[in-house]
C-alpha cells in the first residue's frame, strides 16, 4: 500500500526528543511558516470555491463543513463563529463532524471508517448547497460517503486536504490541496496540515460573507451586538462609516436594537428606523446598495 504523504517523516525534526526546549520550539515555528506559503500556491482554487459558495447562498442554499477528528472538529469551529461575526443564522454555515458531538471532546473509534454514517449524515443536502469534505489525508471512507450523498443529490462538492493522492479529490468539483509537506511529529496532521485547514476555512467563510454583502469596507457590520465588547465595537463601527460622535452613534443603535447597517443608514440618511429598514430590505439587505439609493 502506498505511503499517504501526510504520514511521511520529516527529516529536520528526527533529532526533536533531544534539543533545548527553545530549539524545539524554534522548529516548530519554522515548519508553521510552510504553511502561508502552500496555501498560495492554491489561491485560485480556494477564489473558485468562494465564488461558489456566494453564488449558493444568494439562491438560499447552506455551506455545510464535513470531517472526522481534528479537520471535523475545525470545521464546526468555523461553522460555529459564522453568526456572532457576521449575523446569519446558525443553520447557514454547519459543521457536523463524523461521531456526533461527543467527538467534538472525544475520540469515536471507527467514525471516520463508516461510510454508511457519512450518507446518513449528509442527507439534509439538497442542490443549492455546498459541501467541504475537509481531511488531511482525504480518504476516510465517512468522506466518500458524504461524498456519494452529495452527488446524488447535485450538490456542489469542495475538497480540502493536505494529501495530492486524496480519494475526496476524485469526486469533489473544486480541488484545494495545501501540500504542507511532512509534520513535526510523524503523522500529527492536527498540527501544519490542522493550521492549514483552519486558514483555508478562515478565507471560505470569510470571502463568501464578503461577496454576499455582510461587511462594509473592512468592517463586520452585521454582528451581533450580544456582550459589552461587542457593543462597543457596534459603535465604534458606526462613528467610523458616518463620522459622528460616540453618544450619537450609541442613541442610533439603541433605537435600532443594535443593528449597525440600520443605525448607519439612520444617520447617513436622517431618517427614520422604519425608513432605514425598507430601504436595507429593497437593497438585499447591502448597505453600499442602501446608500446609493
Amino acid at each position: 500500500m502506498n505511503k499517504i504523504i501526510t504520514e511521511n517523516r520529516n527529516e529536520k525534526t528526527k533529532d526533536i526528543d533531544l534539543i533545548p526546549t527553545s530549539e524545539i520550539i524554534k522548529k516548530i515555528n519554522d515548519e508553521d511558516k510552510l504553511v502561508a506559503l502552500a496555501i498560495e500556491k492554491e489561491i485560485d482554487n480556494i477564489a473558485h470555491a468562494v465564488d461558489t459558495i456566494a453564488e449558493q447562498f444568494l439562491k438560499g442554499g447552506k455551506l455545510y463543513y464535513f470531517g472526522a477528528g481534528t479537520s471535523g472538529r475545525l470545521g464546526v469551529l468555523d461553522a460555529s463563529e459564522c453568526p456572532p461575526t457576521f449575523g446569519v443564522d446558525s443553520d447557514i454555515v454547519k459543521g457536523i463532524i463524523a461521531g456526533g458531538d461527543r467527538a467534538l471532546r472525544y475520540a469515536i473509534e471507527g467514525a471516520e471508517d463508516n461510510f454508511e454514517l457519512g450518507k446518513k449524515d449528509s442527507e439534509i443536502l439538497c442542490d443549492k448547497d455546498v459541501c467541504v469534505l475537509i481531511s488531511a489525508s482525504g480518504n476516510p471512507n465517512y468522506l466518500l460517503g458524504v461524498g456519494q450523498t452529495a452527488k446524488e443529490k447535485s450538490c456542489k462538492i469542495i475538497a480540502l486536504t493536505c494529501n495530492p493522492e486524496a480519494k475526496i479529490l476524485n469526486i469533489s468539483d473544486i480541488k484545494i490541496c495545501i501540500k504542507v509537506g511532512a509534520e513535526v511529529i510523524t503523522g500529527s496532521s492536527r498540527m501544519k496540515a490542522g493550521t492549514a485547514q483552519k486558514m483555508v476555512l478562515n478565507m471560505l467563510s470569510t470571502a463568501s460573507m464578503i461577496k454576499i454583502g455582510k461587511t462594509y469596507e473592512n468592517f463586520m457590520i452585521d454582528v451581533k451586538a450580544t456582550n459589552i465588547k461587542l457593543k462597543n465595537r457596534a459603535i465604534q463601527i458606526v462613528k467610523e462609516i458616518t463620522s459622528c460622535d460616540e453618544i450619537t452613534a450609541k442613541d442610533a443603535l439603541e433605537n435600532c436594537s443594535w443593528s449597525v447597517k440600520t443605525a448607519c443608514l439612520m444617520l447617513i440618511k436622517d431618517i427614520s428606523e422604519t425608513e432605514a429598514k425598507e430601504i436595507l430590505l429593497n437593497n438585499s439587505s447591502v448597505l453600499r446598495k442602501a446608500i446609493k439609493e
